[in-house]
């Protein structure tokens, strides 16, 4: 079932949803880029439909709303520890199909990995309702066709931005009764077919990692890449955090710890106590990510499902214009080369 809704009456339902959830969506801060005098578009809270960017992809994924960057896990006394409190107020979120597609990889990771959930994870995502926004076209560092994260049936309504008005699916019945004042119409989301970029995904065994250990594609970003993580950052299906234990100050145990998103992609990830760093190059660390995106998850958790989803962020994000999509494919060629012998 479908609904039109011209756009006075379209940010009078975003306030009444306001009421009851935490609303976020990709919005513009004006030059707050990573570019002097550049924009960012990144997930905030929103209240009118003139503050969502549907228009351009987001420079940041909407992984913070339900992972936060920094999350206080708990807070501690000499004599006590007492578990953080989430908001309790109910979330929802405006999302394309790959980044939804994103949110189902870090289910997996987070709440199936080893039989016990993350429950710092779970409290949030257990809050979260999404809106699909349509995404019929991408944009040309897209590849989600490639990964298999171009369409998807998790959402609870669906909108296509027009000029001068909304089209919303209502696919859970629980939205309905905020719909009952407006036009019926046939409305269903189309999904990108195909992308302009073209990616060849390896299909990876067992048997070939130790042979891609040692390709020398890997030594090409020892000179390229300078660790900055900046590819972690924007992309939704990294996972990995550091904990650390704030104390409020010195003559007190008292304080927080706090788990904060960490980068596999920087030189001291993988530092252990005694100094040894298990992947001191670049090289090395942009091996793992690559095999972490296309090879590992899928071996981890079976099925076709790759953990990258194609969003193209880390190209456009990199300084040093390091592409994932070329290190795919070069994968993909020197892999197809040394079984032609």
């Amino acid at each position: 079932m479908g609904y039109e809704l011209n756009l006075e009456r379209a940010d009078q339902l975003i306030q009444s949803l306001s009421d009851t959830y935490r609303v976020f969506a990709p919005k513009r801060l004006a030059k707050h880029g990573w570019k002097a005098g550049s924009d960012l578009v990144r997930y905030g809270e929103i209240n009118s439909v003139g503050e969502i960017v549907h228009d351009q992809q987001s420079d940041f994924s909407p992984k913070d709303v339900i992972d936060p960057i920094v999350q206080t896990v708990l807070y501690f006394t000499a004599d006590a520890c007492v578990e953080s409190e989430a908001d309790k107020r109910p979330i929802l979120l405006f999302a394309r199909p790959c980044d939804i597609q994103g949110i189902r990889r870090l289910d997996k990771i987070f709440l199936e990995n080893g039989g016990q959930p993350d429950i710092y994870y779970q409290r949030l995502r257990d809050k979260l309702r999404i809106v699909l926004m349509e995404c019929r076209e991408g944009w040309d560092t897209c590849f989600c066709v490639a990964m298999g994260a171009n369409r998807t049936d998790q959402y609870d309504l669906a909108v296509r931005f027009e000029p001068d008005r909304l089209l919303f699916e209502v696919k859970s019945e629980d939205f309905r009764p905020l719909f009952e004042q407006d036009r019926e119409i046939d409305f269903v989301p189309e999904f990108v077919q195909q992308n302009k970029t073209t990616v060849q995904v390896p299909s990876i065994c067992w048997d070939q990692v130790p042979v891609i250990r040692d390709l020398p594609m890997w030594e090409v970003y020892n000179d390229r890449c300078v660790s900055c993580g900046s590819c972690n950052t924007v992309c939704i299906t990294c996972s990995c955090f550091d904990t650390t234990d704030v104390i409020y100050n010195e003559t007190s145990c008292d304080g927080e710890r706090r788990r904060v998103w960490a980068s596999c992609m920087q030189e001291k990830f993988t530092t252990m106590a005694g100094g040894h760093g298990v992947r001191k190059t670049a090289g090395e660390r942009m091996r793992f990510k690559t095999l972490h995106k296309i090879y590992d998850y899928r071996a981890r958790f079976g099925g076709d499902e790759q953990m990258c989803i194609g969003c193209g962020r880390c190209d456009i994000r990199c300084p040093k214009d390091i592409s994932f999509i070329e290190t795919i494919n070069t994968l993909n060629v020197s892999l197809e080369e040394l079984d032609n012998g």
